[in-house]
């Protein structure tokens, strides 16, 4: 989904929810100083009752907002693929609280958990069994999965089980590589994948990431595609988001 096209009436609706604002608090200086007949007490008043109610809001607000609900919760993400960590050092220590990895190379699990000591942000490492990735339904705010799908080989129910433990309003966020939109180019992945797979771990260069999103059971919000730098066959790329 292209969110630009939003924008105009988003910035319509901030400029005119500022002016309602400061509208209704003019109107309502003025009807204090009707009442008290002092601008300065009744402009302290106003501000008062304006800081009061925030502080009151912020104090009530997790009586009533439990912490998988509050607005402001930092989020655990599960990164599917995780291979060697090379992912781990764009993370953000102030927005992520926790990581879990699933790879099923028990040397990338080395790697990983080395570079997941140089970071802020606690690591934890979780088994992948019979395809099971061992976590309760429903568990993880994101989902990270880079260059991942193209090697796992039964990638639909991967994703199927990528959906179990995402929780309602999450998102998949995603950058892979895949089937090209140019029919030569295409051709050139159909001919070298055969050769390709046994030398890269299984890799697959025609799949076609948006289909196998949306047969796992995920709708995409957001896409973006084109050509990295490198031979064609094998650096046509899709990244963004589904839900």
């Amino acid at each position: 989904m292209n969110t630009r096209r939003f924008m105009p009436a988003l910035l319509l609706l901030f400029v005119g929810s500022g002016c309602a604002a400061l509208i209704y608090e003019v109107v309502w200086l003025q009807l204090l100083q009707l009442v008290i007949g002092s601008s300065a007490i009744s402009l302290g008043v106003l501000l008062g009752t304006f800081m009061g109610g925030m502080c009151l809001g912020s104090l009530l607000l997790p009586r009533y907002i439990g912490g998988e609900q509050h607005p402001l919760r930092v989020y655990a993400y599960l990164e599917i693929g995780i291979g060697s960590g090379l992912n781990l050092a764009f993370y953000d220590a102030q927005k992520v609280s926790a990581i879990v990895g699933v790879d099923p190379s028990a040397d990338m699990q080395k790697l990983a958990r080395e570079r997941a000591a140089r970071i802020a942000i606690p690591v934890e490492m979780i088994a992948l069994e019979l395809g099971q990735i061992q976590a309760a339904a429903a568990s993880f705010d994101s989902l990270v999965c880079t260059f991942t799908l193209c090697t796992i080989p039964d990638a639909v129910a991967a994703l199927k089980e990528m959906r179990r433990v995402l929780k309602p309003g999450g998102r998949l966020l995603f950058c892979e590589h895949g089937r090209a939109p140019d029919a030569s180019v295409l051709r050139w992945q159909q001919r070298l994948t055969p050769y390709w797979k046994p030398l890269a771990g299984g890799c697959h260069l025609d799949r076609d990431i948006p289909a196998l999103l949306e047969a796992g059971g995920f709708r995409i919000g957001e896409l973006h595609t084109g050509y990295l730098k490198g031979p064609k066959p094998m650096t046509y790329v899709y990244r963004g988001w589904a839900h």
